[in-house]
């Protein structure tokens, strides 16, 4: 496969939008079909990529790099490793389904759908992007987009729990932790004396003259407070369950489960891989923190009675899991971050689809009001039961092999905090298997007799490769696990090998350190 291929699947989404502006408002079905054939398409590459990739060599592969400003080291550099090829193939199989699902769209499709897929342009774009400059670009590319997605198709109450309060504080939440990240890039990038944005090379300088330990250990926070926020990383999390319900159901797809793993990918991407020494003054830090995100994300959503807010909530509570693994800065634990990153994003994407498909129809969202919704709509109630199951950890799925290896990862030098997190799996089954049982198997309110199921192969699509990728990678981890690795490895060999300056570049101050 040759290398602009990466840039054919960044770049097909924001071609399809911008095709969408000559086409007529009124041609709905146009605009539905072009932007079915752009996610296709880098859905096609996405898959390519990961069966392709060589997890023999590991490092970076199918690079493509073209110089634009030389003076500041600025240029297009996109590749992929074994952690970025694994999301990237998770954005494109939620980005497909997610267009899709967006079939229930019935106002101004062309416009959100412009928005919709300059949004998974942006997200591809972070995934691939080899330079700082374009990191940080289409970050900000990807977040954007959120604000109309959720004020103008979003839904909600008043207050607290309407669409334009949740757009409002999700965008002053994002806005201000990239702020605070662009501050911690910019201070490497002046600090690390090498010119450029190119991360390759920055990784390479940093291997052989790192930064000063006292300079790592304040750019750190930079970047993990600032692109924790994403993640979302407790306190800074309360932006994301609100989010989540205002949005529409394709937008919360993507928003849990894709926009949250912007930040877990940064942090690992950039803070670790770039500030080994920061990493392990801060990451204990991190092991305790995170267990607010399990423990306190779990109890609010089995406090929740609307579907949407426990799902949100629910996310917040597994994205603890992910940031207890990176902050093992263990192979193991990275790895089972990075598959946990994964299999919850496609859980949560099919549990954020099968919500909007009862909201449809019900337009409620309160599961007390729902009833025996299993026997009106059966495959959907089928489906959310599989879906309960994944999110509950349980065998079979992509959820359990990944969470696993986190704990695992995190046992030796985490031992309570693991111990505690273990009570987090315990309390994801009570609330979901109550949200199942409340929901489609107790008695069915006659004013749901009208409700119909997904009957047509096209309407059931989406479910059906959800689940399909969770199963599949649930009963066989190791593709995915060997891929993910020959990224991990690579990066924490680069970072244990790497010497310390403890205060200033100077010989004298330079020792010899191997991470433990």
């Amino acid at each position: 496969m040759i290398a602009p291929c990466i840039s054919t699947m960044l770049l097909a989404p924001i071609l399809g939008a911008v095709v969408l502006l000559l086409v007529p408002e009124r041609r709905a079905d146009w605009v539905r079909r072009i932007a079915v054939a752009a996610t296709t398409i880098s859905l096609a590459i996405a898959v390519a990529l990961f069966i392709q990739f060589d997890r023999s060599r590991g490092g970076y592969q199918f690079e493509q790099a073209i110089p634009w400003i030389p003076q500041l080291g600025v240029g297009y550099h996109v590749g992929v490793d074994g952690i970025s090829v694994v999301l990237a193939l998770l954005h494109a199989l939620c980005a497909f389904t997610g267009v899709l699902v967006s079939y229930s769209i019935k106002e101004r499709v062309k416009e959100y759908y412009i928005f919709y897929l300059t949004l998974i342009t942006g997200v591809f774009g972070v995934f691939v992007s080899l330079d700082l400059f374009a990191f940080y670009f289409f970050y900000e590319m990807a977040v954007i987009p959120m604000f109309p997605l959720i004020g103008i198709w979003g839904s909600g109450g008043e207050g607290i729990n309407s669409k334009e309060y949740a757009t409002m504080k999700l965008t002053l939440y994002l806005t201000s932790g990239a702020v605070l990240g662009l501050i911690g890039l910019l201070s490497l990038y002046t600090l690390s004396g090498a010119q450029t944005f190119d991360i390759v090379s920055l990784e390479r300088h940093l291997t052989v003259s790192p930064l000063p330990v006292a300079a790592q250990r304040w750019i750190f926070p930079m970047l993990l407070v600032g692109f924790g926020v994403i993640a979302p990383m407790w306190p800074f999390h309360s932006w994301s369950p609100i989010g989540h319900a205002a949005a529409p159901s394709a937008v919360s797809m993507l928003h849990a489960g894709i926009l949250m793993k912007l930040g877990s990918y940064a942090i690992i991407r950039l803070a670790v891989s770039l500030l080994p020494e920061g990493a392990a003054t801060w990451m204990p830090w991190v092991a305790t923190i995170c267990l607010m995100n399990i423990l306190y994300g779990g109890l609010v959503a089995m406090a929740q009675k609307d579907a949407k807010f426990i799902i949100g909530y629910s996310s917040s509570s597994h994205m603890g899991y992910v940031l207890l693994g990176i902050a093992t800065l263990t192979t193991l634990g990275l790895n089972g971050a990075v598959f946990l990153m994964f299999a919850h994003g496609i859980m949560t994407a099919l549990a954020f689809a099968l919500i909007g498909f009862v909201y449809d129809q019900t337009h409620t969202r309160k599961i007390a009001e729902w009833g025996g919704l299993a026997r009106q709509i059966p495959f959907v109630g089928t489906c959310f039961v599989i879906m309960a199951m994944a999110s509950s950890g349980v065998p079979g799925f992509a959820n359990f092999p990944s969470e696993m290896l986190v704990l695992i990862g995190a046992w030796d030098n985490y031992r309570l905090q693991t111990i505690l997190a273990i009570f987090g799996i315990v309390i994801t089954a009570v609330y979901m298997l109550r949200l199942v049982r409340t929901g489609f198997f107790g008695p069915l309110p006659e004013r749901w007799a009208h409700l119909k199921d997904a009957m047509t192969p096209f309407q059931r699509l989406p479910y059906v490769l959800l689940i399909l990728v969770l199963l599949y990678f649930g009963c066989f981890p190791q593709s995915l696990v060997s891929t993910i690795d020959s990224g991990t490895s690579a990066l924490l060999q680069r970072i244990r090998t790497a010497p310390v300056i403890l205060a200033s570049p100077s010989p004298s101050q330079e020792v010899s350190h191997v991470h433990n």
